[in-house]
């Protein structure tokens, strides 16, 4: 995997740092790993600074002040990245949901076979999530399918946030005008992905929930993919 770096942001992992880094890394030797670290009160960050002694050319830290949510993590990973010429980016989870073991199938998506944004996709081939309750499961599923017919994506796992960048893309989106902060960052940034004209790709993979640690989804999260998917849609058809 040359030149491709995975950003994971992280808020209170210390659980799972350790073993996601080692993990990740052992992928490939050329890959590398970019932790946006929200001043983590259980130290992750530090243990980050541990880990850094073990892989200094490969793990590198940015640490933020406080918790201001997944899009700013992501954006501010994506503008670092790119200032470092990275030419493949990956968004990936601290928390094991996303197998490192797929990385190497979203790289080829794009190295190979061409695309230029690919998805870990839980929903390509059927449901493929493990560990959720079925209430959680289905409001997963019908999100991506709302999403799809209200922007008319032909994505399946529009909510996901296992994905591969070809730098191009991020460097033809303003990314400074990226609104939204929780879930529906992800869905926004397939959005002008795709009204950009972008090739994207979904791979099949199995969503697994964490097992350690506490998840981040909260109904202003929810409630913000909900209603923030319209007014998305809303304006890119006044900017035609």
């Amino acid at each position: 995997m040359h030149n491709a770096i995975v950003i994971i942001p992280t808020y209170n992992e210390i659980e799972n740092i350790e073993s996601i880094v080692k993990a990740v890394l052992s992928q490939s030797e050329d890959i590398h790993i970019l932790i946006v670290d929200d001043n983590s009160p259980d130290l992750t960050g530090l243990k980050v600074k541990e880990l850094q002694l073990e892989f200094p050319d490969r793990l590198f830290l940015e640490s933020r002040m406080e918790k201001s949510g997944l899009g700013t993590a992501y954006i501010h990973g994506f503008h670092w990245c790119l200032n470092k010429h990275y030419d493949y980016i990956f968004e990936m989870d601290a928390d094991f949901s996303h197998n490192p073991d797929d990385l190497i199938k979203l790289y080829n998506a794009c190295h190979v076979e061409g695309a230029d944004l690919s998805i870990g996709s839980r929903y390509i081939r059927g449901v493929n999530v493990v560990n959720w309750p079925l209430s959680r499961v289905l409001m997963s599923y019908l999100a991506s399918i709302y999403v799809r017919i209200i922007t008319g994506m032909k994505i399946h796992d529009t909510t996901a946030g296992f994905v591969c960048y070809k730098r191009r893309v991020l460097e033809a989106l303003n990314l400074d005008t990226i609104k939204f902060i929780g879930y529906a960052f992800q869905i926004e940034m397939k959005f002008k992905a795709y009204l950009k004209g972008f090739k994207i790709i979904e791979v099949p993979v199995i969503f697994t929930d964490r097992t350690k640690g506490e998840s981040k989804l909260s109904s202003g999260i929810i409630s913000e993919a909900i209603f923030g998917v319209i007014s998305m849609k809303i304006k890119s058809l006044f900017k035609k």
